[in-house]
């Protein structure tokens, strides 16, 4: 078993093409576990469109609130990837830094889950207050009621698969979080449809199979900890309840940037439906199902971002300053070729995109396919933008620097992109599609400022 005495800093490859290899090496399993944990989300809309494009609208009104407080509380559970990663470059055998480091993040978490459930729980009273269709409020509100369960257990999961990508672990993480979403669908089969004798639950029923997925998910986790043996000599949960206040604080002050980052970012997505929501029910159902397809896409050049955050992070903790260009410029790349992907197949074909949401059979669903249609050429437009925000924030990320990154979203998101979004929606003849182009711009604008501050780090 390795000891926390003798100091051994990261090795890392000196050329790009290995360093490429290891950021792959590390990255594919993170994208493909990314993109089959948001798999979760598509599997909820879609089934819940066979419903009606109402439940829809309110799975997407409710999710805005949701996601709100879970970026909110995401910062610490980020922190784990810069603490951990840094702290195994400058010695891989210090254990002790990274259990204080985990054991923290899930304190956090837990001491934020009462207030969070607080606030979740007035869910229908703010969609109201921001004028929204009462009938689909009142659903919203009592499926985020029932996703609120899981929330603590989702967050843990994600800050305990952070604390493994440190430790190049990714493939066992990559088939827990598989066999979780397959649970949550089977789940979803059960609640929504009332199946093998549960009720018929609906829109709650999808609340309820998510919160269980995402419980059954941490015990997975924590047990797997236990087995490896390289997870397990780190022993994460050794002295658990015992108060370690300086690292605390620590976690909270790298945590809270990055929670308004992440806030600044999602909300611009998330208040878009809210926009449309005014507009009419039909749009916001449409623009729940484009984003969704958007979102489906960024989970690829997130995943592999979060792998170049674990990279540089070893670079900088072993003091290799070529090595952290080399991680940079490999992630960069790596993103933007993930997230064409997807973005070439749905803009190419379009309508087929739409029928995997909705029947184009049924002719109520008529109005919501053509808005569909129409928005997803300008998502998948901003996508590359997108790829190229994503990785640089997380490089930023990895090396610690958070308030820069944390004040340039917040311009390009609340600044420049909202507004735009909203005006050209909501006074102008664009309409709807006049949302899509303020988030475009809003992200190239953020791709400019967070690559800049990326360059100016490494020089």
């Amino acid at each position: 078993m390795l000891t926390e005495t003798s100091p051994q800093k990261a090795v890392l490859p000196n050329t790009w093409l290995g360093e490429m290899r290891a950021l792959l090496w590390l990255g594919i399993p993170m994208a493909a576990a990314q993109f089959i944990q948001f798999f979760v989300y598509f599997i909820d809309t879609v089934m819940i469109g066979r419903i009606s494009p109402e439940d829809v609208a309110a799975a997407g009104l409710g999710s805005v609130i949701y996601f709100a407080f879970w970026m909110l509380g995401s910062g610490p559970v980020m922190a784990v990837s810069p603490l951990v990663s840094q702290a195994m470059g400058a010695n891989q055998n210090d254990t002790r830094d990274a259990r204080r480091s985990v054991r923290m993040v899930i304190w956090v978490i837990f001491m934020m889950t009462p207030l969070i459930v607080i606030m979740l729980s007035f869910t229908e009273e703010l969609l109201l207050a921001f004028g929204q269709d009462p009938t689909v409020s009142a659903k919203a509100g009592k499926y985020v009621i029932a996703l609120a369960i899981g929330l603590p257990f989702a967050m843990a999961t994600m800050a305990l698969r952070n604390f493994l990508a440190a430790l190049e672990k990714t493939l066992i993480p990559l088939i827990l979080v598989a066999i979780g979403t397959a649970v949550n669908g089977a789940l979803n089969y059960i609640f929504i449809f009332g199946n093998f004798g549960a009720p018929r639950l609906e829109l709650v029923g999808a609340g309820i199979a998510s919160s269980l997925a995402y419980i059954f998910s941490f015990f997975t986790f924590v047990l797997y900890i236990r087995v490896d043996r390289r997870a397990n000599s780190f022993q994460i949960f050794r002295n658990f309840w015992k108060p370690d206040w300086a690292r605390l604080k620590e976690v909270v002050m790298l945590g809270w940037p990055i929670s308004l980052t992440t806030v600044f970012e999602g909300m611009l997505f998330n208040a878009a439906i809210i926009v449309m929501g005014l507009i009419g029910v039909l749009e916001a159902a449409a623009y729940q199902i484009a984003l969704n397809v958007a979102a489906l896409a960024f989970m690829l050049p997130w995943g592999m971002s979060m792998a170049g955050a674990v990279r540089i992070g070893l670079a900088e903790g072993a003091g290799n300053k070529p090595a952290t260009r080399r991680a940079a410029s490999t992630t960069l790349i790596a993103s933007i070729f993930a997230i064409m992907i997807l973005a070439i197949p749905v803009a190419l074909f379009p309508e087929f995109t739409a029928s995997l949401y909705l029947n184009l059979e049924n002719p109520e669903n008529a109005d919501v396919i053509a808005l569909v249609v129409g928005f997803l050429p300008i998502a998948t437009a901003f996508m590359f933008f997108d790829s190229v925000q994503v990785a640089a924030n997380q490089l930023l990320r990895g090396l610690k620097d958070v308030n820069w990154p944390m004040l340039f979203t917040g311009i390009s998101y609340w600044v420049v992109g909202f507004p735009l979004a909203y005006y050209l929606a909501l006074k102008t003849e664009v309409g709807a599609n006049g949302v899509w182009y303020g988030l475009l711009i809003a992200l190239a604008v953020a791709s400019i400022l967070l690559g800049g501050r990326l360059i100016r780090r490494l020089r």
